[in-house]
């Protein structure tokens, strides 16, 4: 009896031992990741790719804030179609990046996912196997921008408003009580890294407006959740005051009501002396691409 059952339970662990052979383990999508941060993505890869479930890579990680959760982020994308490795069937490189809510209704799960607990800088890969959809793998490049100015700051004049921020970085400024001045003011606040801005770029920014006289806000992207892209052309007293400054920076330009806001400018602030705290987010040649 005893041998009966020794017997049996070698088939059964011999059985059990083909089964666990015959097991499939998925593997990972061979694709390379390269390009400067700030640029577009090369990706390289042999199409088509077989994927079975969502796969998500760091492609490096960022060294900003954390992303929180119901928070601001933005974010420049690159999609291509695996089963072809074809150009673009999307991107935003060549526009402006795109602000988005850090959550599953604003996101869905597999972009949220991907960007949970990253970090500001960071460059993420990740492909969607099909489904009901798209009929082919997705294979999309995300870079994580920052929703405010940082780097080294700039000692001001002392004649201009001081400047304070929020938590958020939300500014305010205290008036100077004074005079304003007749010609545009340039202030850099905060030294950013990225490239300089060129007058004929699209920009992406925050900014809030003052009045010179009394330090009140009369226009803010702040208040309005997001960040504003728009070409420089189009804000000629922008276009003068930004034009060189690097991508990261934060900027005060005192624009008196000889200079020209285009759109921006109500009939309410023509005649006023304003002060603008610009955040230069993101910055690009219209209509470029690799």
């Amino acid at each position: 009896m005893r041998r009966r059952a020794a017997a049996l339970l070698l088939v059964l662990v011999v059985g059990l031992l083909a089964a666990c052979s015959q097991v499939v383990v998925p593997t990972d999508p061979d694709i390379t990741v390269s390009g400067d941060a700030g640029g577009t993505p090369i990706l390289t890869y042999v199409a088509p790719l077989s994927v079975d479930r969502t796969y998500r890579r760091t492609v490096w990680p960022g060294t900003g804030p954390e992303l929180v959760d119901g928070g601001q982020v933005l974010l420049r994308y690159w999609v291509e179609d695996g089963s072809t490795a074809g150009p673009p069937i999307s991107e935003n490189y060549s526009t402006s990046p795109i602000p988005q809510v850090l959550s599953l209704g604003d996101l869905g799960t597999d972009l949220y996912n991907t960007l949970k607990g990253q970090h500001v800088g960071a460059r993420l890969l990740q492909v969607t196997p099909p489904g009901s959809s798209q009929a082919f793998p997705v294979v999309t490049v995300i870079d994580v921008l920052p929703t405010r100015a940082d780097g080294p700051a700039v000692a001001p004049k002392a004649d201009l408003p001081t400047v304070t921020l929020g938590a958020d970085g939300t500014p305010s400024i205290k008036p100077t009580g004074t005079d304003p001045p007749t010609s545009l003011v340039v202030q850099p606040l905060l030294r950013g890294s990225g490239r300089q801005v060129e007058k004929t770029d699209v920009v992406t920014v925050q900014y809030a407006g003052f009045s010179w006289a009394t330090g009140e806000a009369v226009d803010s992207t702040w208040d309005r959740g997001q960040p504003k892209s728009f070409g420089l052309a189009d804000v000629p007293a922008f276009a003068e005051g930004l034009a060189e400054q690097p991508t990261g920076s934060q900027v005060m330009l005192v624009v008196p009501p000889t200079y020209d806001l285009g759109a921006t400018q109500s009939e309410a602030l023509k005649g006023q002396t304003l002060v603008f705290i610009v955040d230069i987010l993101a910055s690009q040649p219209e209509g470029v691409t690799r």
